[in-house]
């Protein structure tokens, strides 16, 4: 099992790197990428909340080391996925992952980076700065991973085959 989850995760962190390339926007000193929050739902449904975190982790990692990611995508992507896992695990109802994703990252996470832009990036900005273009950044990510799992959910139900088939 752990063997499924790790490369579960390899293939979400490849497709959270490649996607940041082909979608993003800027928002002031953000960038923004909606593709990390599709992922971040999805690790969290998938994978759980530890696994949830470090995909988010290793994909602002990569994306940094790339130099097409901020050191602001390590507190928002993290939370989020984090506290995405977190409601999935007590809940199992896809659409609290998609919430906790939207709250962890666009209030927890954009408070979280004003530290990290004020003191280590050195931008003038203040504590409710980040709020807006980060949630604009999960709730566009966080709807299209919700649908995305409701519907793969809707069509199993008519890929299945009877017994007698």
């Amino acid at each position: 099992m752990k063997t499924k989850k790790l490369t579960t995760a390899a293939m979400l962190v490849a497709s959270g790197i490649v996607g940041s390339y082909f979608i993003n926007f800027s928002i002031g000193a953000a960038k923004c990428t909606p593709v990390q929050h599709i992922i971040n739902v999805f690790a969290a449904v998938l994978l759980g909340p530890d696994y949830a975190g470090l995909t988010a982790f290793s994909i602002s990692l990569l994306r940094n080391i790339l130099g097409s990611g901020t050191l602001l995508a390590f507190p928002g992507s993290m939370i989020g996925a984090l506290l995405a896992g977190i409601l999935y695990k007590k809940t199992n109802r896809k659409l609290l992952a998609a919430l906790g994703e939207v709250l962890g990252t666009g209030v927890i996470g954009a408070i979280a980076a004003f530290p990290i832009a004020r003191f280590l990036l050195g931008k003038d900005v203040a504590l409710f700065f980040f709020v807006i273009p980060f949630m604009i950044n999960t709730v566009s990510g966080s709807i299209i991973a919700y649908v995305l799992l409701k519907v793969t959910e809707f069509s199993k139900v008519f890929t299945k085959q009877s017994p007698g088939n």
